[in-house]
């Protein structure tokens, strides 16, 4: 538990690229009673207009360069919605300010850069939060239960071991969404499909199991002839308590479905869903049979509203810097061994 202090005046808010993460998450803290969106930056002046409107943001409070943005603005935490490789700058020159951070996910395409920001957040009063919302959602928190207990878990403790053996998938149309957009262009993205959706897969699994990789077998199929864009990735992955895991990412698939099967000695715990509605869960038992425990989506913050109660209360946020740092070694390790074609070391 951290002992950063508590904040109580409404946070004053600047948003750092306008795009699908700025305004959604942006709206969230739009709507919040204790916050206020007071200032926004991005490269389009026509979204610097619409969103300014759409959030009753001053003229004088919309800047095209989030340096000037950082200067000019009174600010108390920032939100960054920018491209995957941009994170790291503008997360370091907001945390130098003494400014809170929500960050889209990845934190970081760059291990050393995941593992500064990591030494960042841990020495410093300010909160990061990393935009893997599925920490969030209560069906991921209900299979969480099973493998670790929080103290502050709402779930009554159940654990049935650790996890032995699973297999996770995720498809989606990503190629053709992503056309024409900074995500097919690896200065930008810093990968593809794997580093994008795959994203949020790879934290899932890490997140609700508490497993820690330690190698990873890789196959990947490339958009780019320079093989830094991936359309599609098969990752078998071994766990320190000698687990394994199979993983599959497919980006050129017509419609999204996702699953997580995590088996342990007692049976299994499924998650699955479709598109981008929350995901149900349901457990396996010894004899075959489905046990369907009821969720209640009320009980799932907001991810400006969990934000903000970290910075209110002085707490660690629900998606921290460490979370984001073994994602960030799992991906690259993972591209490492695309590329080469043998098994790769995860260094954490």
């Amino acid at each position: 538990m951290s002992t950063r202090p508590t904040h109580q005046d409404p946070l004053r808010i600047g948003i750092v690229g306008l795009g699908y993460i700025g305004s959604t998450v942006g709206e969230q803290f739009h709507r919040q009673p204790d916050a206020t969106v007071a200032a926004v930056c991005d490269l389009s002046a026509e979204r610097r207009q619409a969103i300014g409107d759409r959030f009753s943001v001053p003229e004088d409070s919309r800047h095209e360069e989030y340096a000037t943005m950082l200067e000019d603005a009174k600010l108390d935490a920032v939100l960054i919605g920018t491209p995957h490789t941009l994170h790291y700058e503008q997360v370091v020159a907001a945390l130098e300010r003494g400014l809170h951070v929500y960050c889209d996910k990845p934190l970081s395409t760059d291990l050393d850069h995941a593992q500064d920001l990591v030494e960042r957040s841990e020495s410093g009063e300010a909160v990061l939060m990393v935009g893997y919302q599925r920490h969030l959602q209560t069906a991921f928190r209900r299979a969480r239960n099973r493998f670790s207990v929080p103290e502050d878990e709402e779930f009554d403790p159940d654990p049935a071991g650790e996890p032995r053996w699973l297999t996770a998938s995720i498809t989606q149309d990503w190629i053709t969404d992503s056309a024409g957009t900074w995500r097919l262009d690896p200065d930008l993205s810093g990968g593809g499909f794997l580093y994008d959706t795959g994203s949020h897969v790879l934290d899932g699994v890490l997140w609700t199991t508490g497993l820690e990789p330690e190698s990873v077998a890789a196959s990947m199929d490339f958009y780019d002839d320079d093989q830094r864009v991936d359309s599609r990735a098969h990752l078998d992955v071994t766990f320190r308590n000698g687990a394994t895991g199979s993983f599959s990412f497919h980006g050129s698939a017509p419609s999204v479905r996702e699953h997580l099967h995590i088996w342990d000695d007692d049976g299994a715990v499924y998650l699955e869903g479709k598109q981008w509605r929350s995901r149900r869960v349901f457990e396996i038992d010894t004899d075959s049979g489905e046990h369907h425990p009821y969720i209640d989506p009320r009980h799932q913050p907001s991810r400006a509203g969990a934000f903000l109660e970290s910075v209110r209360t002085g707490s660690d946020p629900p998606a921290t810097a460490r979370d984001a740092l073994a994602v960030t070694a799992l991906t690259e390790a993972a591209y490492e061994s695309a590329r080469l074609g043998e098994r790769v070391q995860i260094q954490l």
